[in-house]
């Protein structure tokens, strides 16, 4: 654990006047005005939501302990699964109970959130602790897409979830392998670029290598599915809805095509994999029998074996692909954000000063650089100056283009469909996709989904949801440009 170190930093910042974080116009960072701003609250406690498990392992070991450390104030940790944080947020907001302080929140919860009121605006705090200038230097993808709603800042951007093409670069590399591929299919063996591409690598590799290794494999299961669907989706030109009558159009031609795609790359994937979940995926990619996955950002870092040592980590598999791991966007160019999480203050806190002054201490330049190297930590790297890190990029020997793919991805990245009701869009989504990867027709799938959709977007009103969905669309990167 770097606590030491940061925590000598940080005071030495607390006496000093001088920051290397930010811009020299700048006389302090927000980390040192967050922690001097704090200490008035010294001996109150802040409630805060978060992501339990091996999630809460960043606030419980590393960055609560620093901030009461430094201000005197605790924080109480308060853990959930993730599918239940959101209705719990609600039924206390609802309560107007103040239970919770500081709130861990998926994006894509952010309309719904914002527009019950759950959540307080932020842009007075920023501007009055002087934390734009770091703000400022969260990448594109992130700060541009889950920061405000409706013009106004609610969530503070904290993890760099994207989804990344991985794969093997001594199998792609063999010269047999390339000398063959290049035979049967006319072009050099490579990342795949197009989803047509994808399924041909991934059917060479499992002809050749099969039990052995498969092309490739994912997750399938459940709630994580939906993310996988949108992205590709998006690529090939879907659009969710249309703009004026709200109609779905998730069953269009394109969503047909993508959705029979998805069910018939499944051929040449391990069997059973059309039931993978995180565990699954994990092992079928670290223990070296996959050419190719797509996954979040942890992948990286846990394939060369960061996290060997860790108790907490010991549900990932010991990595038997170390130095033999590449990474590329995915097919199509546009990566999928999928999930991620972001910080607010509840409106119903009666601390909300402090609650904030929390956020920007953790979000902070000086604080989120270690946050994002954890060995046990979730975050991934979401700031210019997290994938810059020369610290960073010497973890392992290929670090330095790990870190460049993700910021590359962070520059246009999609993000997740965020309007009123979401959860039960996506619900419905997945349901979906299951029924196609049982064996239903992807059309008849899909048709019966847009009737969901449009029966949920009665219910939620037609109107309110026509405006949900034109801010979201109007987001730079949630569609791709022509």
């Amino acid at each position: 654990m770097r606590l030491p170190f940061i925590l000598r930093g940080i005071v030495a910042l607390a006496l000093t006047a001088a920051s290397t974080m930010v811009s020299a116009q700048q006389t302090a960072d927000a980390a040192q005005i967050a922690v001097e701003a704090a200490r008035k609250y010294s001996g109150q406690t802040l409630n805060m939501t978060w992501p339990g498990g091996v999630g809460a392992l960043d606030p419980k070991l590393h960055t609560v302990p620093l901030f009461e450390k430094l201000t005197g104030v605790k924080v109480n940790v308060i853990e959930a699964p993730p599918p239940e944080m959101f209705p719990k947020i609600m039924v206390e907001h609802r309560a107007k109970t103040g239970a919770y302080d500081v709130v861990s929140m998926i994006p894509s919860w952010l309309a719904d959130l914002a527009s019950a009121g759950a959540i307080e605006p932020l842009d007075g705090f920023v501007k009055k602790y002087k934390f734009g200038a770091e703000l400022a230097l969260i990448e594109p993808a992130y700060r541009d897409s889950q920061m405000k709603w409706d013009g106004k800042i609610f969530g503070i951007p904290d993890d760099g979830d994207v989804l990344i093409l991985y794969y093997r670069k001594d199998l792609f590399g063999d010269p047999a392998n390339r000398s063959a591929f290049k035979a049967k299919y006319g072009y050099e063996l490579a990342p795949p670029t197009t989803w047509q591409q994808f399924s041909e690598i991934g059917n060479f590799f499992t002809d050749k290598y099969a039990p052995k290794l498969y092309g490739a494999g994912m997750i399938r299961r459940a709630s994580l599915l939906h993310y996988f669907f949108q992205e590709r989706f998006r690529n090939e030109g879907g659009r969710f809805f249309d703009p004026v009558s709200m109609k779905s159009t998730v069953n269009s031609d394109i969503g047909v095509k993508v959705l029979a795609g998805m069910v018939a790359d499944q051929k040449f994937m391990p069997p059973g994999s059309q039931d993978w979940g995180v565990p699954e995926s994990l092992n079928g990619w670290l223990s070296g029998n996959l050419a190719m996955t797509l996954w979040w950002p942890p992948v990286g870092r846990w394939s060369e074996g960061l996290q060997a040592g860790e108790k907490a980590m010991a549900f990932v598999p010991r990595s038997q692909i170390a130095g033999k791991v590449g990474y590329a966007l995915p097919p199509g160019g546009r990566p999928e954000l999928a999930l991620g999480w972001s910080l607010a203050v509840a409106s119903s806190s009666k601390k909300k000063e402090l609650a904030y002054l929390f956020i920007q201490f953790a979000n902070s330049e000086q604080v989120s650089i270690d946050r994002v190297q954890l060995p046990y930590s979730l975050r991934d790297p979401f700031r210019s100056s997290h994938f810059s890190s020369p610290q960073y990029r010497a973890l392992w020997p290929t670090a330095g283009e790990y870190l460049d793919l993700l910021k590359s991805a962070a520059q246009t990245a999609l993000p997740d469909l965020s309007i009123r009701n979401t959860f039960q869009y996506e619900e419905s989504l997945t349901r979906a996709l299951q029924r196609a990867s049982s064996g239903v027709s992807p059309k008849v799938c899909l048709d019966d989904l847009a009737k969901e959709w449009d029966a949920i977007t009665q219910r939620t009103g037609v109107d309110k949801q026509r405006e949900a969905y034109k801010i979201w669309a109007s987001s730079p990167n949630a569609y791709p440009k022509k």
